[in-house]
């Protein structure tokens, strides 16, 4: 049964079967937004403002990362 909040379709009914949230709780916030937009990019029907929102995301752990590289050199490695 699908629940909106608890269990929405568009985030169960991926073709492998796995739920979105069983990926993405291990990774950062970022990261797991980009994978959440992509994931369901074409379940809800909103493709181009999930691919959108996924590129965002991505941009903002972009930048987070070059900002943490030019001050810590060593976190790059």
């Amino acid at each position: 049964m699908y629940d909106q909040v608890n269990n929405p379709k568009h985030y169960t009914s991926h073709p492998s079967g796995i739920e979105c949230l069983e990926i993405t709780r291990h990774m950062g916030f970022n990261l797991g937004n980009v994978m959440k937009y992509i994931w369901r990019a074409d379940l809800k029907g909103k493709t181009i403002e999930d691919l959108e929102k996924a590129a965002f995301y991505l941009r903002d752990e972009i930048e987070l990362r070059k900002k943490l590289l030019a001050t810590d050199p060593e976190c790059g490695k």
